[in-house]
């Protein structure tokens, strides 16, 4: 096996291949990836979306072949936008899709997308190709995950970190940013003040020893969405971010970022 693809609505990522080590990601739906070492009842693999690497229980392993991880690699896919939404497999099942999840090999017209030989009808909200006001999309969506809990290494919205965040709500407009807020504050263009941010730009926070430990989504004038013990709204100027329900300073600004064109 040296291929797979989630079937599932989310596959846990670990740091060891163990079921108590540490979860570093989460593999969504449709997201595809190569299988780079084995233990038994493990699998190291490398998501194909942004390059990162951990274990994963094998049973939770849809395999593909070559030829299909290649069709998964070159095919246009669709986002899924809704919080949750339910495809039919059956009368009996469904699938169970998170906002974030992949539609390989997506057909608009029909709604129909296609795991292995098996295709799909969805009908939810699907984001696909090139998109009008990628900002306003990017908030909207983001949004939606107002209060979902936070979730160290979670990439959905009932359970989500900071930069899992932030890279799910940037993939729902198309645009790959790395997992780790320590790598997506290399990406894009800095920005000197927060009067020059328009929404969907990303803000940066680092400790005392200058390492980045997190990372939000600019709103509106001081306004920013970031994941801190929930997704939460808070203010936000050249300090950094000042939580409305502490009345103080809990993160120090380090840089802003354009991600996006105007």
């Amino acid at each position: 096996m040296d291929y797979g693809i989630s079937g599932l609505s989310l596959i846990p990522v670990r740091k060891e291949p163990s079921e108590k080590s540490e979860m570093v990601t989460q593999v969504l739906f449709g997201e595809h990836f190569q299988i780079v070492g084995e233990m038994v009842g493990w699998c190291l693999i490398k998501l194909a979306w942004d390059g990162y690497e951990g274990w994963i229980d094998s049973k939770m392993i849809t395999p593909v072949n070559a030829r299909t991880y290649n069709r998964l690699e070159n095919k246009p896919f669709g986002i899924t936008g809704d919080i949750l939404s339910l495809v039919p497999v059956s009368n009996e099942q469904n699938l169970m899709l998170v906002a974030g999840s992949s539609l390989p090999v997506w057909r608009p017209y029909l709604k129909q997308f296609s795991v292995n030989s098996d295709t799909y009808k969805s009908t939810g909200q699907v984001f696909y190709g090139k998109l009008k006001n990628p900002r306003e999309i990017l908030i909207s969506q983001a949004l939606k995950y107002f209060n979902a809990p936070y979730l160290w290494g979670g990439r959905s919205p009932f359970g989500i970190d900071c930069s899992g965040f932030t890279q799910i709500i940037y993939k729902m407009i198309g645009v790959r940013i790395p997992r780790d807020a320590s790598q997506q504050v290399k990406t894009g263009t800095p920005l000197s003040f927060v009067d020059e941010t328009l929404p969907g730009d990303l803000a940066f926070f680092d400790d005392a020893e200058g390492n980045i430990v997190h990372v939000g989504i600019l709103w509106k004038r001081n306004k920013i969405i970031h994941a801190s013990g929930k997704v939460r709204i808070d203010n936000v100027d050249q300090f950094g971010i000042f939580n409305v329900d502490l009345k103080r300073y809990t993160h120090k600004m380090r840089v802003m970022k354009k991600i996006l064109d105007p």
